[in-house]
Parts: structure tokens; sequence; C-alpha cells
């Protein structure tokens, strides 16, 4: 009699589930008839369990295509909006057919955007959220700015309001979905995806009740200008060039002069503004080699630490901080690239100047005064690109809650940016009002956005989720938002080969600023239980 009844309630399960999704493909498919203010729907399709495939040829849709087998089904809301008539911004919105938590959780961009975060968008529906993202108006690589070669429109769209017209189109298209707005919505992202999320704080900070703003460039003409700075130290001389076989040199020449200074030899700085180390003691004594630098490049390196001046002297922007040289995301993928002009910031610096401020390709940064470049960067886009505001009362009183990240080992962004911001909105706001809804945590040993030798996961956008406010700072968020729960410390994870299935390799706490890391001086250095959150200034 058990079994007879097991079966009939299974089969009632099996049938039920069926109507629910027959039901949710009606609705899905009533969507392509959804009015939007500026948008016009192109496409809204029920997707089955695991039949998502990525458009070939799509920018971070993920290597392992095997994801998107595992993802449930969803309906699929494709959207063109055109809020000027040089705009063309393609915006995607999943919603989870069943299991829908209530809540929704967007997608931002890295680089120059150009693109749909396909992957991102199938965990955060794989964990039940809905779930939107958007190229920011425009199609190409992130390292690609030649789209706003005179579209100025579409450098307002890429600024900011790109973001916000995703936002918009994903509440209306959830609300006629399931009959009702999500109960919470968040946006977390890192790099230019950071620099959307303060965006979107500041402009519209009725949007989304938590963000997370991941090493942002949120400064964006200054941090740019400073790309062009490096540029011109690396490329001045040929002789000045520092060449990848030589990161390795300073790399071990920083961690002899300062991983000890905070306690413990790990190859990873805790605060690397302790760290003085002085590039003259890598000059040649003798005949060059792959250990030492030739005086060219020791003045060349000074530069790079230094940080970006005008001609003046005046500071534009801050330097790299001694630490996260060497590595495949480190000063060879970011600053001095494989070759000369062949780094990342080199192209982003480049690709800006060219085709957003000066508007010719014919540009030639080593001709470039940065004092002026600044001028023009700042006349012709910071109201469309930089996310400065301090003042975040608004989103404040929304009841909004913000958590900041950075690497201390960043060779992309300058992690003294974010203290730098975060510190301007100390002294707008106030200590008090400011605790009350931010956070700062800063990762030592970590580069841009992850990566680095230190412990670069927790549950930040691209890094393996676990699901627990201890170790999820997205959780965390959550709990803040949801539950009135403010989060203190966060325990990182460092895995084998950064390879979640070979084991965790060390574990360590993120505390908040200014509090800082330190080990207690007893017990194993691979673990966070070794070491304790002190008061910093």
């Amino acid at each position: 009699m058990k079994k007879i009844l097991a079966a009939v309630c299974a089969v009632l399960f099996f049938a039920l589930g069926a109507v629910a999704q027959d039901g949710a493909s009606q609705r899905c498919a009533s969507l392509s008839q959804l009015r939007l203010a500026a948008g016009k729907v192109v496409a809204a399709t029920m997707v089955t369990a695991g039949s998502f495939e990525p458009p070939a040829g799509a920018v971070a849709a993920g290597s392992d295509k095997s994801f998107y087998k595992t993802l449930p089904a969803f309906c699929r809301v494709a959207v063109v909006s055109s809020p000027s008539a040089d705009s063309d911004i393609k915006i995607d919105v999943w919603m989870p057919a069943t299991g829908w938590n209530g809540r929704f959780r967007a997608q931002g961009n890295g680089g120059f955007a150009g693109y749909i975060d396909y992957q991102g968008m199938g965990v955060a529906v794989r964990e039940g959220y809905a779930t939107a993202s958007t190229d920011t108006g425009h199609t190409g690589t992130p390292t690609d700015a030649g789209w706003a070669l005179d579209h100025p429109e579409k450098v307002i769209d890429f600024g900011y309001r790109a973001i916000h017209e995703m936002t918009v189109t994903a509440r209306v298209a959830i609300q006629k979905f399931y009959g009702h707005a999500p109960r919470h919505s968040y946006f977390a992202s890192c790099s230019n995806g950071g620099r959307q999320a303060l965006m979107e704080v500041q402009r519209f900070p009725d949007d989304y009740d938590g963000v997370i703003a991941g090493a942002p460039a949120n400064f964006w003409t200054p941090l740019l200008t400073s790309a062009l700075w490096n540029a011109q130290a690396l490329t001045e001389t040929p002789a000045g060039y520092i060449p990848s076989d030589k990161i390795p040199a300073i790399a071990g020449a920083v961690n002899a002069a300062c991983d000890a200074k905070d306690g413990v030899r790990d190859g990873i700085l805790n605060d690397p503004r302790q760290c003085h180390f002085d590039p003259r003691t890598l000059l040649c004594k003798g005949g060059g080699s792959v250990s030492c630098l030739t005086a060219p490049q020791v003045t060349t390196l000074q530069k790079l630490y230094e940080g970006a001046h005008d001609a003046h002297g005046r500071a534009i922007y801050p330097g790299f901080l001694p630490g996260g040289e060497a590595g495949p995301g480190g000063w060879e993928l970011w600053i001095t690239g494989p070759g000369p002009g062949r780094s990342l910031l080199f192209a982003f610096g480049t690709g800006f100047f060219a085709d957003m401020v000066y508007e010719s390709a014919s540009w030639n940064y080593r001709s470039a005064a940065l004092g002026a470049a600044l001028r023009a960067a700042d006349a012709k886009t910071a109201r469309d690109l930089n996310a400065t505001n301090p003042n975040l009362r608004t989103f404040e009183e929304h009841r909004g809650k913000l958590i900041l990240y950075h690497g201390w080992d960043d060779p992309a962004i300058s992690p003294l940016n974010t203290i730098h911001y975060y510190d301007a909105m100390l002294r707008s706001m106030g200590e008090k009002n400011v605790n009350a809804f931010v956070r700062l945590y800063m990762v030592p040993g970590m580069q841009h956005c992850g990566g680095g030798p230190g412990a670069d996961s927790f549950g930040q956008p691209g890094a393996l989720r676990l699901g627990d406010a201890q170790h999820d700072i997205q959780v965390a968020l959550q709990g803040w938002v949801e539950k009135g729960i403010a989060p203190e410390r966060i325990i990182a994870t460092k895995y084998e080969d950064d390879n979640p299935s070979k084991g965790v390799k060390m574990t360590r706490p993120l505390c908040p600023y200014p509090a800082r890391s330190k080990y207690k001086g007893a017990g194993k250095p691979n673990e966070a239980a070794s070491f304790t959150c002190v008061a910093g200034k």
C-alpha cells in the first residue's frame, strides 16, 4: 500500500510540475508584448533545463560549455533599449521557471564591456535568482573602445545609462512574469563592474538594496591617464622597458625586503603600505642579467611605484603597491606586457584617449602631456564615466547596503584609490553614518578581482560560492540587507593551483577596514584561526 501511495504521489508531483512548467511557458511567451518606456522585446522564450547555448563567439560565455547543461528551466527575455537615437542596448533577463527565491541579482561588465555575461547569469539563475545583463550598448571585446569613436551617446550608455535601463527593464519583466516585484534587488561586480556598482549607488540609489563593488574603476579619467604614464615610462627608451623575464627578480626582491614585516613569511604582504622597497637595490653591478635591472629599468620601476604626476609634480593617480608583480595575473598581463605596448592597461589607456577623448584613431600617446590629457578627459567624459560622489545619503535613506573590496596586490587599479574613496565618504558623511551601511575589505595577496598568492575566493563575482555568511560575501550582504546582521570578518580561501577540486591551500580572515588581520604568533600560518583582526587607523 505504501508503495502504491508513493507512486501516486510521484505521479502527482511530476504532473503538477508539468502544469507549473506549462503555466510558466505561457507567462513567458506573453512577455513578448511587454511595454517598455525605451525598449522593445525581441524575444521571450522558455529555455528548457540544460538546453541553453551561448551565441557563437560570445565574450565571457565561459569555456566549459557543460556548465550550461546544469541550468534549470528559465524564461529568457531579450530586449533592445534605445533611450537615445544612437542607443542600441541589448539586455537579457532570465527568470527561473520554478524555485524563484524572490530576489533579483544583476550582472556587471569588465573593461569596455560589449558583452552579455551569460555565465554570471547562469550562476545566478541556478541559485534561484532572477537576473539580467547588458552589453551596455555595443558589441565587442572588453579591450576594444573603437565603438565610441564619434558616438557620444554610446559613451553615456556605457558610462551609466545602460545599467539603469537594464535594471528598470528587468524589474518590469519580473513583475509581469511572477505577478510581484522582487523582495530585494542586488548588484555585484568588479573592476569596471565595480564602477558600474558605484554609479548605480550614486545616480540611482533606489535601484538596488544591496551592492558589492570590487576593485572599482570609479575614478576613470585619472586611472586611464595613469595608464598613459605607465606606457610612456615603459617605452620612452628601449633601454627602459622591463621585460617579462625580470619580473620574478622584482617580486623576489620585494618579498625579501618586506614579507616578514607582518610577522609571517608566506609570500604575502599583509599591508603593502608598510613596504618601502627601493628599486635601486636591484641595480646591476656588472653586466645585465634577468636577476637585476639596468639603470634605465630602475628609473622605470620607480615611476611605476611612484604613480602618475603632471609636469608640475602634482599627483594624478596612486602608483602600484609592491607585492603584485609576479604570476599570470600580475604585471606582465596588466602593466609591462609580453612586449612594449602589449599590456591590458596600454590597450585601455590608448583606446580611451584615442576613441573617447580625442576622437582620433591617429592620436599618439607618446606626445601626450599628462596634465593636458587629464583636463581633456575630464571635460569630455568625467560626468558620464567617473563615479566619485562620496555623499551616499540617499542610498542610506533607501536602507541600502554597500560592500567594497579590493586586492592589495592589484596590478590594474591601485587599491589606494578605493581607500581614498572610502576616506572621502567618511569625511562627507561621518564615520558613524558610513559604518551603518558601508564595509570595505582589503584582501592581502589578491590581484585584480582574484588571483595572486593570497586567499582570493570569498564568494565574490566569478569566485566559488560557498553559501554561508562567514565565507561568502554575497550571502553576508543579503544577511545585512534582509536581517540587519552587519558583516564583520569574512573568511577567504585559497585553493591548490586555484582549483577547488584539489583542496584548500590556505584560509585568511578579511577584516572590515581600517582593521587588518594579524598573525597571532602561534598556530598554522595557512589557517584563518591563527589570525585576528586588529584595529587600524
